[in-house]
């Protein structure tokens, strides 16, 4: 058995094992769908980690232990990721709605002074 905070770590899932424990101590790993609060919790082959990271929401399932942190292709070996894959960006682009505090095109801007002057003007 491995520490969590040390096993995503060495899965390079964060840059530091502190801001790991961090993260394990905030609530934002689950371990098999439970809530886990320390960051000595235990972590064994077939466990399934849900890492939250801001909007981003990682489904793992854990392989193998790391040794040490290795390089990138070495820590993608220690898990295999279940994550669904994103939508298609069309798909995400026809269910927005465009931001109304965008800054204005040039075009739209000319449209802008010409409605105010003639609204002035008048």
């Amino acid at each position: 058995m491995s520490r969590i905070d040390k096993y995503l770590w060495h899965a390079r899932l964060y840059k530091s094992r502190t801001m790991a424990a961090e993260a394990v101590s905030n609530g934002r790993v689950r371990i098999n769908g439970d809530h886990c609060a320390k960051p000595a919790a235990a972590v064994k082959p077939g466990d399934v980690l849900t890492v939250t990271a801001g909007s981003h929401v990682k489904i793992i399932k854990v392989v193998a232990y790391g040794v040490r942190r290795g390089p990138a292709s070495e820590a993608r070996q220690l898990y295999e990721d279940l994550t669904p894959p994103a939508p298609p960006r069309d798909e995400v682009a026809d269910d927005q709605t465009p931001n109304p505090m965008r800054k204005p095109t040039s075009r739209e801007r000319k449209a802008i002074n010409q409605l105010r002057n003639k609204h002035f003007d008048a």
